[in-house]
C-alpha cells in the first residue's frame, strides 16, 4: 500500500478495521486489545507511514510518563551528574525526563516549573541551591504546593525556603572540612573565592568556613572574600582581582569546582605554580578535578551518605 501524506489515527483505524478507540489503545501498547488486531492496526500505521502524536497522547492521559528535571546550569558537571542520576533512576522506572536549567534565576526557574506542569510531568525535581531571599522563593513555592496538592511528587536537592522533600547536602560540614585543611597546613593568609552571595549554598559555605576559622581565632574578616559567577570564568575573574589586590596569599578555596578550574587557569597563565607557590581548594569533587594540572584538592558530597569528606 502507499504510503499517505498527514495520515490520521482515524485512517490507520480505518484500514485496519477496527474502532478508533481500539486502534488508539492497540499504539499506546495496552494488553485490551488482542494480538491480532493489534497486529492489524500496527500493519496499517506502518503501511500509512502515521507517526503518533505524544504531545495529543498526552492530553488524552496515554502519554509516555515524564518526570521535569530544573538545574542550574547545564554546563557545570556537578549538575551533570546530578542529571545522569536522575535519568539513570526514571529510566529503570519507564519515565522521561525533561531537562531545563534556571541559570539561578528564580523568575526563569518559576517559568519552567509552569511549563514542565503544563507538559504534564508526573514529578519535579529541582537541584541546586535556594535563595538566601525567602520572599524571592514565595512564588515558586506556591506554585509547588499547587503541583503536589493535584497529586505530583516534587524533591529538592539544595536548602530552600520551602516545606517538602529536600535533600541537603552538609555544605556547612565541607566548608569547615576545606578550611581546617588550610589551616591545619599553616596557612593564614587565605583567600575565598564564592558564587553569588545570593545563594545558601554559598551562605552555608561559607558559615562552615567561619566556624573553623573561630577555632583558631580568626574570622571571615581576616580573609579575602570576592564573589562571582559560579562558573569557570566567574574564577578566572575573581583570580584576576586576587592578584591585583591581594597578590601575597598563600591559598584560595574556591567554592565549586567550576570556579577552581577557573583559578588554576588564571594562575597557570600567569606563571605561578601551583601547589609550589600558592594551594588551591576546590568543592563537590566533580568528575574533571582529578583531571586538572594539578589534580584538584577537593570537598567530596557522597551521593549517599551526603557526608563531606576530602578528596584529592
Amino acid at each position: 500500500m502507499s504510503t499517505e501524506k498527514n495520515s490520521r489515527l482515524i485512517d490507520v483505524a480505518r484500514v485496519a478495521g477496527v474502532s478508533l478507540a481500539t486502534a488508539s489503545r492497540a499504539l499506546g501498547g495496552t494488553a485490551q486489545v488482542t494480538s491480532a488486531k493489534a497486529a492489524r492496526v500496527h500493519q496499517a500505521a506502518a503501511d500509512l507511514g502515521y507517526v503518533p502524536n505524544a504531545h495529543a497522547r498526552a492530553l488524552a492521559g496515554a502519554a509516555t510518563r515524564m518526570a521535569g528535571l530544573i538545574i542550574h546550569d547545564v554546563g557545570d558537571p556537578y549538575f551533570s551528574e546530578i542529571a545522569r542520576g536522575v535519568v539513570e533512576v526514571a529510566e529503570r522506572n519507564g519515565i522521561l525526563v525533561l531537562i531545563s536549567h534556571s541559570r539561578r534565576e528564580p523568575d526563569r526557574e518559576l517559568s519552567h516549573i509552569r511549563s514542565l506542569r503544563a507538559n504534564r510531568v508526573e514529578a519535579l525535581v529541582l537541584a541546586g541551591s535556594g535563595y538566601v531571599d525567602a520572599d524571592s522563593e514565595e512564588e515558586t513555592a506556591n506554585e509547588l504546593r499547587t503541583f503536589g496538592a493535584s497529586g505530583g511528587r516534587v524533591v529538592l536537592v539544595g536548602r530552600h525556603h520551602m516545606d517538602v522533600d529536600t535533600v541537603i547536602p552538609d555544605n556547612v560540614a565541607g566548608g569547615a572540612t576545606a578550611a581546617n585543611h588550610l589551616l591545619d597546613l599553616g596557612h593564614r593568609d587565605i583567600a575565598i573565592v564564592a558564587g553569588p552571595s545570593t545563594l545558601t549554598t554559598v551562605e552555608d559555605r561559607l558559615a562552615g568556613i567561619a566556624s573553623a576559622l573561630d577555632g583558631h581565632g580568626m574570622s571571615l574578616d581576616d580573609l579575602y572574600l570576592v564573589h562571582g559567577d559560579f562558573t569557570r570564568d566567574g574564577g578566572a575573574v575573581a583570580a584576576n582581582k586576587l592578584l591585583e589586590t591581594h597578590p601575597s596569599v598563600s591559598a584560595v578555596i574556591a567554592l565549586n569546582d567550576a570556579m577552581a578550574t577557573g583559578v588554576l587557569a588564571r594562575f597557570r597563565e600567569r606563571g605561578i605554580v601551583v601547589p609550589d607557590e600558592i594551594s588551591v581548594m576546590g568543592f563537590n569533587d566533580t568528575p574533571g578535578a582529578a583531571d586538572t594540572n594539578p589534580a584538584l584538592t577537593t570537598i567530596r558530597l557522597p551521593s549517599r551518605s551526603w557526608e563531606s569528606s576530602l578528596s584529592r
